[in-house]
């Protein structure tokens, strides 16, 4: 993994950052029902089906893998890879666990199994130690499908990865809806990027 910082002075989006970071800090966020039909068919697990999809990419597009170096200046990791939540029913906490990429499903659905066995039952907000800098959240709430989601970050407007949120499924006329929502920065990100991400990432889950 490298960070490389932006030459803002060469940067075409430097304009924009500088007018969403600082002049009118903004961020936003979308919700969108996937179909999943293809998923069912698949066999695999749902949660890490999806960390894979939305990793996969994820690391397509520099909008979503740009951030604030350790110097306040804005680059870019050369890859990503999730960090995620797990459920703890006992005492109703999660905890956050991350799993190295592998563009392979296969290699990525291993180590996810083999993170889930050694932290799975680790009872504290940070389930497995050391995470890597290039990491971005996503979590799942699974008890209840919805239509919208929004974060509130107090600091959030100096976060500038995206954070994903997905929801329960539902059926209806034989079709599988997967509601996820989108947190990013305005700053990298706008509703172009947005939407092309959405439309590969569907396009990935119909492959499966």
């Amino acid at each position: 993994m490298t960070f490389q910082t932006i030459r803002k002075a060469d940067w075409p989006r430097a304009e924009y950052f500088d007018h969403y970071f600082s002049a009118v800090p903004c961020t936003y966020s979308m919700t969108a029902k996937l179909d999943i039909r293809a998923w069912r068919k698949s066999g695999r697990k749902l949660y890490p089906a999806m960390l894979h999809a939305i990793t996969t990419v994820v690391n397509r597009h520099e909008e979503f893998r740009t951030a604030i170096g350790a110097d306040g200046q804005p680059g870019i990791y050369s890859d990503m890879l999730p960090c995620y939540t797990v459920f703890h029913k006992d005492t109703e906490t999660f905890s956050n666990l991350w799993t190295p990429y592998f563009a392979d499903y296969d290699a990525f659905a291993a180590a996810y199994e083999e993170d889930l066995r050694r932290y799975g039952q680790v009872h504290r907000m940070l389930g497995k130690p050391h995470p890597p800098e290039n990491t971005f959240p996503v979590s799942m709430i699974p008890w209840t499908s919805f239509d919208g989601f929004q974060l509130n970050l107090q600091k959030g407007y100096d976060y500038l990865l995206p954070i994903f949120t997905m929801g329960k499924y539902t059926e209806q006329d034989g079709v599988l809806r997967l509601p996820i929502s989108v947190q990013v920065h305005h700053a990298v990100c706008d509703g172009f990027h947005l939407c092309r991400f959405l439309g590969e990432l569907q396009e990935l889950l119909d492959r499966l």
